[in-house]
């Protein structure tokens, strides 16, 4: 009789434990209903990743004002990233992935640059005159 309560506590660990593993993780498990873009960023409307289409980065320049400035993202490996960008300054985006992506910007808005990154990693995303982190993006498999 003291086998049961441990083969129970062993099935209740086990059904805990697999529910947690994976949750979230994956845009194709979620359901029709849920399929709607996931704010990423501590600036969530800058930031997106829609499921499955890639991951669109909004940037704003200002008066020499990022917006975002050091947010987070995440994209997936081969995917397209797209940074959509209105300034009004001109300067240049830097993707530090392999191969790394260098972007001229011109001071107006609506301009689009996409990219993929085959590598899963950290890949950050710089603008050089105003020397400032974008978005670092978190590329998984």
């Amino acid at each position: 009789m003291k086998r049961t309560p441990s083969i129970s506590a062993v099935a209740s660990l086990v059904i805990v434990l697999g529910s947690g593993c994976g949750s979230g993780a994956d845009p194709s498990a979620q359901s029709p209903a849920t399929d709607k873009p996931s704010p990423v960023t501590s600036a969530p409307s800058s930031v997106a990743v829609p499921p499955e289409r890639g991951t669109v980065i909004r940037v704003g320049i200002a008066g020499g004002a990022v917006t975002p400035t050091n947010a987070e993202a995440e994209a997936v490996a081969g995917q397209p990233i797209v940074l959509e960008v209105s300034s009004d300054a001109p300067d240049s985006i830097h993707v530090h992935s392999v191969p790394e992506h260098v972007f001229e910007i011109q001071p107006r808005p609506d301009q689009r640059f996409e990219f993929t990154v085959d590598i899963p990693g950290q890949v950050d995303v710089e603008l050089h005159e105003l020397n400032r982190t974008v978005v670092t993006i978190t590329v998984r498999p």
